[in-house]
């Protein structure tokens, strides 16, 4: 006999299904639409996708009902059939799987998570009407998931409880900030859910597996309190006009263990997942018993901080330009690769206002002879400070080359030549033209993403600007000076034909190339070899791993980037100082190949862990004997 939902929160391990809206549109269909509608016109497509995920094992099945109220459904005139796109949700999902499952509904913010004008009394009638037709629909729970902000999570909870004993899960959207998005602290935010009568709470969406983790490390669970966890597979990446996630089956079912010992009791998946990882996970549950006694862990904060996929995995570009402080032009860095080794260092901007230890790794890596310091653009979609504020500092202070990142997410066409002709007063004439991750994916998902031009058109116009010459056709009176390099990922099968998409990149007037991190010495030395006929330098990635998790998050999570077997083999378990030590001698193993095959070197801080990049760049030098 199936237990209460309650009840089996507190004894079992339960696997839950995986997604939704990415699975339906990994099947082929489109995007801006809405999914909930399908309950009235696909409902067997959405039984069939329920009825996937319970024949892979899951047991606790979410209705398709997450964006279904008033509000979300209004921007596709759909506003007046909630009732019916609810009920249908329930009854679907309850014809798709057997009895021994918990059909759960499910309830989003209002608003999608975005910070739309959508006053307080508007809200609680959105969620007031959803709620109370799932709950008269005979659901076995209610899941409140991928919120951002606590308040209107404990709104949704109070209309809840205001009428209903029904099982609740509240399940919190945060990265890796240790807060919400207003700024209080997860265990803060836990207590709060407990004592309106949360009967689990967790995390959903916005990151992988490693992300969630770290986030249950910072939070510290309310004493009998089960904790749900719903990652999303990995990092998005884009292809060939397609959205991909990276974290297969095998690391989900490794993943979905280590969340079971810090007191997970409901394991499934949110975003890129599909069947496949939900009965992965359920495999890696078949006979496991976790240690229900085990605490989450305090696993020190300088260790368990989120890498941000580094720069080339963007798309990029470059400027040539004088040597912070000088009067004389300096070599640009394609100058200097060409006639020596040549080191740039990434380092990436504070998502707070404390810019001391960016300023300190800057001045280090500077000590270290390095010849360029590059700062992303709100890599991964993440908030941080502007580059080019840094930029102009790190310039004037350290005394040290900026190569600023541009993303194309961010701006418009307007902002965009603002933005490069600001770049041209300030003496700044290194940048990254990138791409930029989806703003859906990072911390402020209501957010718009531009994209008026691609990769290959920044480039192309940054060179428009070298020929004094504004975005509009208009003469700008002088020319700027920007040297504009390209990213190139040879973490790839074929090796060949992504070679081929570099040389496009090259002839829309890419100056140079940087690659995504390699931990590869045999693959070191194909790209040599495939690249050898390019008219343009290539500076090789090279990023030291942190730890053993590191290691694990980079090779499962982030797109682009693969770490040989026997690189993962070496940081396995390593964490803290140990782990740090093994990147570097991992490095310093990549850096001597890559030294006889390139002399640009790409050099990728984890976390801010800026001297072992000080500490590389010197290797090189001791190496080359380049700088003096």
């Amino acid at each position: 006999m199936k237990k209460d939902l309650r009840q089996a929160l507190q004894t079992s391990l339960l696997t839950g299904d995986g997604a939704m809206g990415t699975y339906l549109y990994q099947l082929g269909f489109p995007v801006g639409v809405s999914y909930e509608e399908f309950n009235l016109i696909k409902p067997d497509v959405i039984e069939s996708v329920h009825r996937r995920y319970y024949e892979a094992g899951a047991r606790v099945i979410e209705t398709n009902t997450f964006s279904a109220n008033a509000e979300n459904l209004s921007r596709y005139g759909l506003e007046h059939e909630v009732e019916r796109l609810n009920r249908e949700g329930v009854r679907i999902a309850r014809q798709a799987v057997g009895s021994d499952a918990f059909v759960v509904g499910a309830v989003g913010p209002v608003g999608a998570g975005k910070r739309k004008s959508i006053g307080a009394a508007q809200m609680k009638q959105a969620f007031e009407q959803q709620i109370g037709i799932l709950l008269d629909s005979g659901v076995d729970g209610l899941i409140l998931e991928t919120f951002y902000d606590l308040e209107e999570l404990l709104t949704a909870l109070r209309i809840v409880r205001a009428g209903s004993e029904t099982p609740v899960i509240c399940q919190l959207a945060v990265e890796d900030s240790g807060r919400t998005r207003e700024g209080t602290s997860l265990q803060e935010a836990f207590r709060r859910l407990q004592e309106e009568g949360a009967d689990a709470v967790g995390f959903n969406c916005v990151s992988g597996p490693n992300g969630i983790m770290r986030a249950i490390d910072m939070a510290g669970l309310p004493a009998g309190m089960p904790l749900t966890v719903f990652p999303n597979a990995g990092i998005p990446d884009y292809v060939d006009g397609t959205y991909m996630y990276t974290a297969g089956p095998e690391y989900f079912a490794e993943s979905a263990r280590h969340f079971a010992d810090r007191g997970a009791r409901l394991i499934g998946g949110c975003c890129g997942t599909t069947p496949e990882h939900v009965a992965a996970i359920a495999q890696a549950f078949a006979n496991y018993t976790p240690d229900v006694s085990r605490p989450a862990s305090a696993v020190p904060e300088q260790d368990v901080l989120a890498v941000q996929a580094p720069a080339a995995h963007r798309a990029a570009t470059q400027p040539s330009g004088t040597a912070g402080g000088t009067d004389a032009p300096a070599p640009t860095i394609v100058d200097l690769v060409r006639q020596r080794h040549t080191v740039i260092v990434e380092l990436d901007p504070p998502r707070d206002l404390d810019i001391r230890k960016f300023m300190d790794g800057a001045a280090a890596l500077a000590e270290a002879k390095a010849d360029a310091v590059t700062m992303a653009d709100n890599s991964l979609a993440v908030t941080r400070m502007s580059n080019i504020a840094l930029a102009a500092l790190v310039q004037e202070r350290a005394g040290i080359r900026p190569l600023v990142h541009i993303a194309c997410r961010d701006r418009n066409l307007i902002g965009t030549q603002s933005h490069m002709m600001g770049l041209d007063a300030l003496g700044i004439d290194h940048v990254l033209a990138v791409t930029g991750d989806p703003a859906r994916f990072g911390d402020l998902p209501g957010s718009s993403s531009v994209y008026d031009l691609t990769s290959f058109e920044m480039i192309r116009m940054i060179k428009q600007l070298n020929e004094g010459t504004a975005f509009s056709g208009k003469p700008l009176k002088q020319k700027a000076n920007f040297v504009v390099g390209a990213a190139f990922n040879p973490n790839v099968k074929y090796l060949d034909k992504a070679v081929q998409r570099l040389e496009k990149k090259i002839e829309s007037g890419a100056d140079y190339i940087m690659t995504q991190p390699v931990y590869d010495k045999a693959l070191i030395a194909r790209v040599a070899e495939a690249t050898r006929h390019l008219s343009v330098p290539l500076f090789i990635g090279i990023m030291p791993l942190a730890s053993g998790r590191n290691a694990e998050y980079l090779h499962n999570e982030v797109p682009g980037i693969q770490l040989s077997d026997e690189v993962r083999r070496r940081m396995a378990g390593l964490e803290g100082e140990a782990g740090r030590a093994e990147g570097v001698k991992i490095a310093q193993e990549l850096l001597d190949e890559a030294i006889a095959h390139f002399n640009g070197i790409y050099l990728i801080t984890p976390f801010m862990f800026y001297e072992m990049t000080a500490e590389l760049t010197r290797y090189v030098w001791d190496k080359t004997a380049a700088r003096v």
